[in-house]
């Protein structure tokens, strides 16, 4: 049977451009090479935060934003510098993904049955001038039901058209080649793969039990990224971010393996971008993994004392949840592959937050009366569960017990107590006052004039080596890998370009696959809930073309 659509990947931009063709009737065709239970791919486990720009949830927490602010914060963070050649479908895809955020992507979501937690949070900060890096104003808003709140109206669309046979899906299929007739392409190549019981997220058999060859008018690569690939992160690694680390953790199952870039290049698609691409600095051993080497991110407030390796302060703008790129830098370039926060009970239980669906449980179930316990004393479940069990955490009630126990977790000794404390006794000096040289103090007590940030997110000011405040709390943070900004580079019609910028016929892209739209929409940084909003983007955009 020849189809009008094959599309490779079940993850959220896969699913996305599957739900507009179902809506035209075509004859669609959509492989993964992980089991049904995995629908949904990499997505499912997210936070769910949305970039959204001027929505009812920002004008109710007195946030004003507008389509001329955030493209302003776009061009400042994504750093274009190659617009005549790798970055010039990138930018244009990017013009095109904030109008989109700015316009009918929030009716959209909602038309979908999507709901957000009213209190926008506010990622990425910046931390330099207002035409440079960061969000301006808070713009993450998160899915009621977080990860899984976002795939599901789309999963359960899919698999009720498939159960009604309008259209296939074929789990346990993974892709090896792509059919080529005349320069254009035709159809997929493949394994099947054994059945396999395993729970979602884990790594699952590989045994291959027979081939398949499928045919159809077109092909929409959907397939993710490189995430859980090390060598391949490291392979592509920029230099200007330093040599790359030896360690890190993955922030994504073992599928996001990037095999489908590596066979859409071979049959002539180009690849750009390859340097670029989003790792987190603030990465934690998983004391409880799904995936090999799972790391959770901390999603930080602004309070943490943030030090290298060596026990020295990072400086501006290098202060939890304002620059990761940056961070990331100024932490390779130390020639270590991790850091340290230093802070309080009173910070830990008000500022830390995990990222994950798994690590947000009364968000992911939405339930409303665990989501008020987070007002509660003491730092939220996930989060405590990881003081007691993690192996990144040192409690102490002195601060030189706390840094006897760094030196021992990381098996040196690199931090000097009297240097640590003289940097803590200086930064206490000016919590003194409400005015300040010490530029992260400020940010502190800036962060709190949003509503948001001083109801949930901020800490009040206080000296770190205030008893009251105590026990201290050093948390080792490793380096978490998580997305390629890099990818196979496509039109606005989502058609992937060859080497001389002409379109492959047949051959599209959508998702992290493309760099979120036109081999990079992102440029050099990420200002953060984007990542899903790209692949619905241009999942969405690619299937409304071929749907005509």
């Amino acid at each position: 049977m020849k189809y009008d659509v094959i599309v490779v990947g079940a993850g959220l931009a896969g699913l996305t451009a599957v739900c507009e063709l179902i809506d035209t009737g075509k004859k669609v065709l959509l492989v993964d090479q992980e089991l049904a239970s995995s629908i949904g791919g990499q997505a499912y486990w997210s936070f769910g935060g949305l970039f959204l720009v001027d929505s009812p949830e920002q004008r109710r927490m007195g946030v004003k934003d507008s389509y001329e602010l955030a493209w302003q914060d776009w061009i400042g963070t994504a750093g274009f510098d190659r617009l005549e050649d790798e970055d010039s479908w990138g930018y244009k895809w990017a013009k095109a993904y904030v109008e989109f955020a700015a316009g009918e992507k929030y009716t959209w979501l909602k038309s979908k049955g999507i709901k957000f937690f009213p209190v926008v949070g506010w990622a990425e900060r910046g931390g330099s001038l207002a035409g440079g890096h960061g969000n301006s104003v808070p713009r993450f808003h998160i899915v009621w039901g977080t990860g899984p709140g976002v795939v599901e109206p789309f999963a359960q669309k899919v698999l009720e058209a498939a159960g009604k046979g309008d259209i296939k899906y074929k789990p346990r299929h993974k892709v090896t080649d792509l059919l080529v007739e005349n320069g254009a392409v035709v159809g997929i190549i493949g394994k099947e793969l054994e059945a396999d019981d395993v729970e979602r997220g884990r790594e699952s058999s590989r045994v291959e039990i027979g081939e398949f060859e499928y045919r159809a008018d077109a092909v929409v690569i959907a397939s993710g990224g490189i995430g859980a690939n090390l060598e391949l992160v490291r392979e592509n690694w920029p230099s200007r971010l330093g040599t790359p680390p030896n360690e890190m953790v993955a922030g994504v199952p073992a599928y996001v393996d990037g095999s489908m870039l590596k066979i859409a290049e071979k049959i002539g698609s180009r690849l750009v971008n390859k340097d670029r691409m989003w790792h987190y600095t603030e990465g934690l051993k998983n004391w409880n993994p799904i995936w090999q080497n799972h790391g959770i991110r901390i999603l930080p407030g602004p309070s943490s004392m943030w030090f290298d390796a060596t026990g020295n302060r990072f400086t501006a703008p290098n202060f939890p949840g304002f620059d990761t790129l940056s961070t990331l830098e100024a932490i390779q370039k130390t020639g270590y592959d991790y850091s340290w926060f230093i802070l309080t009970e009173k910070i830990i239980e008000k500022e830390f937050a995990l990222s994950g669906s798994e690590q947000n449980l009364d968000l992911t179930n939405k339930s409303i009366r665990d989501v008020i316990k987070r007002a509660l004393p003491g730092p939220p479940v996930s989060v405590q569960a990881f003081k007691e069990y993690g192996e990144d955490f040192i409690i102490a009630n002195s601060l030189k017990e706390l840094v006897e126990g760094m030196n021992q977790l990381a098996g040196n000794e690199n931090l000097d107590f009297l240097h640590i404390k003289e940097q803590i006794l200086a930064r206490d000096r000016e919590i003194e006052n409400t005015f300040t040289k010490d530029a992260q103090v400020t940010a502190i007590r800036g962060a709190r004039n949003y509503i948001g940030d001083k109801l949930i997110r901020v800490a009040k000011p206080h000296k770190l080596l205030d008893p009251k405040a105590g026990p201290l709390i050093a948390v080792r943070l490793n380096i978490l890998t998580r997305k390629t900004l890099g990818g196979l580079q496509t039109n606005l019609e989502g058609a992937v370009l060859n080497e001389e910028g002409n379109r492959i016929p047949g051959l599209f892209a959508a998702g992290e696959v493309c760099g979120f739209g036109g081999g990079g929409v992102h440029g050099y940084r990420s200002l953060e809930g984007t990542f899903l909003g790209g692949c619905l983007f241009t999942g969405r955009q690619v299937g409304k073309y071929l749907s005509n």
